[in-house]
C-alpha cells in the first residue's frame, strides 16, 4: 500500500470517526431534552396536582359524610380514611401538609365532615374532638345576580330584611373594613364618583353553609367576599401583567356574565369588548341599560338605549361603566382575562340560545333581521 492509498484510508477513518461522534452528540443532545423535558413536565404536572389536592375536593358541596376515626389512628390512617370517604382528593398530601405544619392531637371518634372543607376545618375538627355541625343556614347564590337580588336570597334565609342587607353593602365603615381585611381586593376603586353599590360584583357565586341558627350578617358577606379574593388571587399575575385594576376585570367580566348563554361564548364575547373598546366605540350592551334603569325590562327601546342618561348606560358612553352590574363566576372571570382573538365588533344573542359574531354593522343588521325581526313578526 503506497502512502498516497494510507493517507486516503487516514482519511476515510476520520471522516467515519466524525460521523460516528456527530451521530453521538446528537443522540446525547436528543436524550438530554428528552429527559428535561419530561422531568419538567412530571415537576409542572407534580406541582398542579398538589396545588389542586390542597383545595377543598368539592367547595359546593352540601354532602355531610360520617367518618369514624378507630382509636390510636395515626396520621396515615386518618389521611387514609379521608381519601376513602372522599373527604379529601389525595391521601399523601393530606398527610405532609400536616407534618409541614407541625400538627397533631388528633381524636378518635366520630364525625360529619364535607367535601367542601379545607384543610384546616378538617384539622381543627379532629383535634378538638368536635363533630362538625350540619349547616343550620344555607345560602346559594346563583352567577349574574345583582346585589339587589342576592340581598333577597339573603333575606329569605335569614332573620334580616333586604332594607338591612343593603344599608350594611353600602356602610362605609363596613366598606372601609373589608378594605382592610382583602386591601388587594377591594380598592378605593369602589368609591367611584358614579358607583351605585360599591360591593357589587364582589359578592361571589356560591353555596355557603353556617353552622348556628342566626349568623351575623357581616360573616355572611364577608364569606362571600373573601370567596371573591380566593378566586381573584389565582389571576393575581396575569391580572398585574395586563395592567388591569380588580375592578376592571370584575367589571368586565359582569358584562360577560350578563350577556352569555354559553361557556364557550364567553371570551368570543369578551373579545367585542375589548376590540371596541380599541376602536373607541361604545360597547352598546343592553344589560347595562337595564341596570342605569334600576329595573328589569323584557324589552327595552329606543328612547332606553339614547335618553337614560346614566354613566352606566354603555349606549351613550363610551369605555366600561363606573363598576360590575353584576356578580360573575370564574368562567367569566377567566373570560375576562383570556379573550380569544378575533375581528368581531358585534354580536347577537338570539332566542334559542344562540350568540352569533359579526365584523362589520351591515353583517350584524342582516343577522338581527333574519333572527330577531322575523321571528317577532
Amino acid at each position: 500500500m503506497d502512502k498516497n492509498e494510507k493517507k486516503k484510508l487516514m482519511e476515510i477513518k476520520m471522516q467515519e470517526k466524525y460521523t460516528e461522534a456527530k451521530t453521538v452528540r446528537k443522540i446525547v443532545f436528543l436524550t438530554t431534552a428528552i429527559i428535561i423535558l419530561l422531568v419538567a413536565g412530571i415537576f409542572t404536572g407534580g406541582y398542579l396536582y398538589v396545588k389542586g389536592a390542597l383545595k377543598p375536593l368539592d367547595p359546593n358541596s352540601n354532602k355531610e359524610i360520617k367518618v369514624e376515626i378507630p382509636l390510636g389512628s395515626g396520621t396515615s390512617d386518618i389521611a387514609a380514611i379521608l381519601e376513602d370517604k372522599k373527604i379529601i382528593k389525595d391521601e399523601h398530601v393530606f398527610k405532609y401538609y400536616v407534618k409541614f405544619k407541625n400538627e397533631s392531637g388528633f381524636q378518635a371518634g366520630t364525625y360529619q365532615l364535607s367535601p367542601s372543607m379545607s384543610f384546616n376545618q378538617i384539622i381543627k375538627s379532629l383535634k378538638t374532638g368536635r363533630v362538625h355541625k350540619k349547616a343550620v343556614v344555607t345560602i346559594s347564590v346563583p352567577e349574574g345576580l345583582k346585589l339587589t337580588e342576592i340581598a333577597a336570597i339573603i333575606a329569605k334565609q335569614t332573620k334580616y330584611s333586604e332594607k338591612e342587607v343593603l344599608d350594611k353593602v353600602n356602610d362605609k365603615k363596613f366598606i372601609e373594613q373589608v378594605m382592610e381585611q382583602y386591601p388587594d381586593l377591594v380598592t378605593k376603586d369602589v368609591f367611584g364618583k358614579n358607583i351605585k353599590f360599591p360591593l357589587e360584583g364582589y359578592l361571589y357565586p356560591a353555596t355557603y353553609h353556617y353552622y348556628e341558627k342566626n349568623p351575623p350578617l357581616e360573616e355572611i358577606l364577608l364569606t362571600m367576599i373573601k370567596k371573591t379574593n380566593e378566586i381573584v388571587d389565582e389571576y393575581r399575575v396575569d391580572i398585574n401583567k395586563k395592567e388591569m385594576s380588580v375592578h376592571e376585570v370584575l367589571t368586565v367580566a359582569s358584562l360577560i356574565e350578563e350577556e352569555a348563554t354559553k361557556e364557550t361564548d364567553r371570551k368570543a364575547i369578551s373579545s367585542v369588548f375589548y376590540n371596541r373598546i380599541k376602536a373607541g366605540m361604545p360597547l352598546q350592551t343592553d344589560p347595562t341599560v337595564i341596570y342605569a334603569i334600576g329595573k328589569h325590562r323584557e324589552r327595552l327601546t329606543f328612547k332606553d338605549y339614547y335618553e337614560v342618561e346614566d354613566p352606566y348606560n354603555t349606549y351613550l358612553n363610551t369605555g366600561l361603566p363606573p363598576g360590575p352590574i353584576a356578580n360573575s363566576g370564574k368562567v367569566s372571570i377567566e373570560a375576562a382575562l383570556y379573550p380569544t382573538s378575533t375581528d368581531y365588533y358585534y354580536f347577537l344573542a338570539t332566542a334559542d340560545g344562540k350568540v352569533l359574531f359579526s365584523k362589520t354593522l351591515e353583517e350584524h343588521n342582516e343577522k338581527y333581521a333574519e333572527h330577531i325581526e322575523k321571528k317577532n313578526h
